[in-house]
């Protein structure tokens, strides 16, 4: 049986990052990865990097600054038809289109070249507990053979509704099971190169579907090669993907004469972050947590500093007594510290999207001043001045009851966001907070009319 000091599931930005950083710090890992070595790195994704001056250092920035193809993106572009306009909204800080198969590759690269083992196509057939419940280890079928492989830790990086969560027992833990479809979404992404450069290479370009909680994307890597793709939430009626893609594609002049390289699917998370990613022996990151931003689905960089903090917390407790819940219960702290605290708070949005008219939503939209909509998305609240409220006060006539709402809205997120901010130093808070966070969940759905998510 082969023994490891950590076993990562799964070869993604949280598992290559987690496997890194604790290799780094004299552990003996090995990421487990379904995928062969020639499909590896190949994901579904809006290409999109956010943050990508700000990495962990665990891999450093020049080993996947080969994989950014468009360096040049500064704004999103929000195409609103039922208003005949276009909103642009300035992306706060270091903004990449990257391809993300070739991102992919380079940091399992990196992952062995600092002395992670790799074992490709390995499919998690079950978790291995012992009597009290400590998760030791995994049991796998690796080029159809059974393997099964011990650990002191596992990490979980296996991506939406990790399988290992259905076969783990989290009885009497804080791991989080209130894990429903109705938190992710389903998504679908074509690579198409195009015949003549595309006016809007230097902007993130995304546009409603017909119904809410659903929107088309078109992501320029080079101003000839756009990632486009459509995602919806799943507590909508499925909608045909693929059909409704190329049904705006045809639409588009631009896309006249394109040929499409690549195409895959996937569900995401768009939902807050796990109240606790953290069971003894056990701890989940990336998508496999929810971490990702529930407004815009990025989850690159949340992905690589839950694997960070991830393993810095099975170190420190593989050197104080073992990977207890307590032990590892900082990783849950730094994760909220860091975002999690603000995924939270975007989450009433994502809400919120749920339950609106989806014109009335883009009319308001439109009314509203791009700089405080890229607050709101990627801070989790903003502020008003007196000047910008009278100028949507003009703008938004005919909009003021949702403008209304809205403003109720954001005063509950901002109160979920400072109840975040208190997040328990252990689990013994953990309960309390809980009942306290939950309390404030029933005023989000009071205030925006949506059915509970959790």
């Amino acid at each position: 049986m082969p023994e490891y000091d950590v076993v990562v599931a799964g070869a993604g930005t949280a598992g290559c990052y987690a496997a890194t950083t604790a290799v780094n710090a004299g552990l003996d890992v090995v990421i487990v990865e379904r995928k062969s070595e020639d499909e590896a790195g190949h994901i579904a994704c809006g290409d999109a990097l956010k943050g990508a001056d700000a990495f962990p250092e665990a891999i450093p920035k020049e080993k996947i600054e080969p994989a950014f193809t468009n360096t040049g993106v500064d704004h999103g572009r929000f195409e609103i038809p039922s208003e005949d306009t276009v909103l642009e909204i300035p992306v706060p800080g270091e903004l990449a289109v990257i391809d993300r198969w070739e991102y992919g590759r380079r940091i399992i690269d990196a992952a062995e070249d600092a002395g992670v083992e790799l074992h490709y196509d390995t499919v998690v057939q079950t978790v291995v507990q012992d009597d009290d419940g400590t998760v030791t280890g995994l049991k796998t079928t690796r080029k159809g053979e059974p393997v099964e492989y011990d650990a002191d830790v596992v990490i979980d990086a296996a991506g939406s509704l990790s399988l290992l969560q259905d076969e783990t027992d989290f009885e009497g833990t804080t791991f989080d099971t209130n894990v429903t479809y109705s938190q992710f979404c389903s998504a679908y992404r074509e690579i198409v190169h195009v015949e003549e450069p595309v006016e809007w290479e230097d902007a993130l370009v995304f546009k409603p579907t017909e119904r809410a909680a659903g929107y088309l994307w078109y992501f320029p890597r080079t101003e000839t090669e756009i990632n486009a793709g459509l995602g919806f939430q799943m507590t909508e009626e499925p909608m045909q993907l693929v059909d409704d893609l190329k049904r705006d594609l045809k639409d588009r002049p631009e896309f006249e004469g394109a040929e499409v390289e690549d195409k895959l699917g996937a569900a995401l998370p768009t939902r807050r972050p796990y109240d606790s990613a953290v069971a003894p022996g056990y701890m989940a990151i990336g998508d496999a947590a929810g971490h990702v931003n529930p407004t815009t689905g990025g989850g690159i960089a949340g992905a690589a500093y839950a694997g960070k903090y991830a393993a810095e917390a099975a170190v420190d407790a593989l050197s104080n007594g073992g990977p207890t819940e307590d032990a590892l219960w900082e990783y849950n702290e730094r994760v909220m510290d860091h975002f999690g605290a603000r995924y939270a708070a975007l989450d009433v949005y994502n809400i919120l999207s749920t339950a609106v008219d989806i014109d009335e939503m883009m009319g308001l939209l439109a009314a509203m001043p791009g700089e405080k909509i890229a607050e709101s998305l990627y801070e989790g609240s903003t502020d008003l001045s007196w000047r910008l409220k009278a100028r949507m006060a003009i703008d938004s006539f005919g909009y003021w009851r949702d403008i209304y709402g809205l403003y109720k809205t954001k005063s509950v997120a901002d109160e979920l966001l400072a109840h975040y901010e208190s997040y328990p130093s252990s689990p013994a808070a953990f309960d309390d907070w809980q009942r306290e966070r939950d309390e404030i969940m029933d005023r989000v759905y009071a205030t925006t009319g949506a059915d509970p998510k959790y």
